[in-house]
């Protein structure tokens, strides 16, 4: 890992053409995050035509510690051609820490070249170097790519337990002539 002049560490996997992976934590690295997320959000066909607020959006995570943002360039100082974010989990029983992938997009120009095993490799770094036991994922049970590449990085199926989730209303504003 090596630290850039303005604290933004940068990941290098291995020499060579490897990607060149940054943590997003400042307001130049984030708008650059923001532009392949937008893509990330467009392939998901999710309504992207305001990307100020997405980089705000993003700004707003990292800054407050629920997400932690990663980038991959093929290139120093080449615009990134994907993205992956990470974030801690509590470990209520082991009263410890794990992290979950949450995002992981490469553009489908730069697919096959290693760039999201390399995205992979260091968010699970940077999970370990945060003290979390595990790293866990979810992705779509049809997505062939996305599953080999997991369990080539040595994640298994966590075949006893099952995702659910419900969708909530949006919470109601309470002005001032309202009671909550």
């Amino acid at each position: 890992m090596v630290s850039s002049p303005t604290g933004t560490r940068h990941h290098q996997q291995v020499p060579g053409n490897a990607p060149v992976i940054t943590t997003c934590e400042t307001d130049e690295t984030l708008a650059a995050a923001s532009v392949v997320f937008e893509a990330y959000r467009r392939h998901y066909r999710q309504e992207t035509d305001d990307p100020a607020r997405t980089r705000r959006w993003l700004s707003r995570m990292v800054e407050s510690g629920l997400l932690t943002v990663f980038t991959a360039s093929m290139d120093a100082g080449a615009p990134p051609v994907g993205i992956a974010t990470g974030h801690p989990v509590p470990a209520s029983l082991s009263t410890g820490l794990t992290w979950q992938l949450r995002d992981l997009y490469v553009d489908p120009t730069a697919r096959r070249r290693g760039v999201a095993s390399a995205l992979v490799v260091t968010v699970r770094e940077a999970a370990r170097e945060a003290g979390a036991t595990r790293l866990s994922l979810v992705t779509e049970t049809h997505n062939a790519d996305a599953l080999g590449l997991y369990e080539h990085l040595g994640f298994q199926p966590v075949e006893a337990l099952r995702a659910l989730s419900v969708d909530l209303p949006s919470a109601p504003v309470h002005g001032p002539d309202s009671s909550p």
